[in-house]
């Protein structure tokens, strides 16, 4: 069973700025949903920038069960914003390419890639050029690249932000069949309450200047999802419409307090 724990992280940028990250703690359990949500500027990329060994925070360390992380490794998976897919490679290989780094041969390769295009019903689109995809496609490769590595933990830096609102339950759905299908640990950072809502068991609530985490919500709508009930009826849920209803007071409170702090700053500069 693997564990993520992330302690004591803390970072900063600048000697005369509030820390980005201040006394971070969190664990990502296996096969958990774990989601940060916060306004922009509280260091929610710069977390999961450190959680994947891009960087290295000022104090504080990340380990994987009692290994330490010091850089990227096969146990950390990461899906981006922009994807980041290379465009010269069609759809199947852009899958297969971190395998062929591994030096695996083609007939190796091949079934795995297979596999993993059918679980995310991308075999129609195999042989289609990058460019040929809509976003929704394309981030389907970025999660296949991710889940074809087999690391236990999906990294997702707010992949659905630049889609329509049909395609983005649409992968928040693929999301949740994978984490019941896969038993992987998600860590997704967003900006939508609702996509925070439904997509994790731990929700944690994350303000700036200096970025720290405020709350802490455990949540079951993903466990009824497992069960069997429609996404349409969760969010329609009252207790899911409250609990939204809530964190977007918080967030908006948040967003107030720090625009008065920004202004403050700036009249005794």
């Amino acid at each position: 069973m693997s564990i993520l724990t992330a302690q004591n992280i803390s970072l900063s940028f600048a000697a005369d700025k509030p820390p980005v990250l201040e006394d971070i703690n969190l664990t990502l359990k296996e096969a958990s949903l774990t989601v940060i949500l916060g306004e922009s500027g509280c260091g929610k990329t710069t977390l999961l920038n450190i959680l994947a060994g891009f960087q290295q925070p000022d104090a504080g360390v990340v380990k994987v069960d009692d290994q330490v992380v010091q850089g990227p490794s096969a146990s950390r998976a990461v899906v981006f914003q922009d994807h980041a897919l290379l465009p010269w490679l069609n759809v199947e290989q852009n899958i297969g390419f971190a395998l062929q780094l591994k030096r695996l041969k083609e007939k190796e390769i091949k079934p795995v890639v297979d596999k993993i295009l059918q679980t995310v019903s991308l075999s129609h689109v195999a042989k289609a050029n990058i460019w040929e995809l809509s976003g929704g496609m394309k981030q389907r490769v970025g999660i296949a690249r991710a889940l074809v590595s087999h690391a236990p933990f999906i990294l997702l830096d707010e992949p659905f932000a630049a889609l329509d609102a049909f395609t983005r339950e649409n992968m928040q759905q693929l999301v949740l069949d994978l984490w019941i299908e896969q038993q992987k640990s998600f860590f997704l950072i967003t900006h939508d309450i609702e996509e925070g809502l439904l997509l994790s068991n731990q929700l944690i609530l994350m303000t700036a200047r200096p970025g720290k985490i405020v709350q802490t919500l455990n949540l079951d709508f993903a466990n009824r999802y497992k069960d069997g009930e429609p996404i349409r009826s969760i969010k329609s849920d009252p207790q899911f419409i409250q609990l939204r209803e809530e964190l977007f007071e918080q967030l908006r409170e948040q967003q107030a307090e720090q625009q008065l702090f920004a202004s403050s700053s700036e009249a005794f500069a």
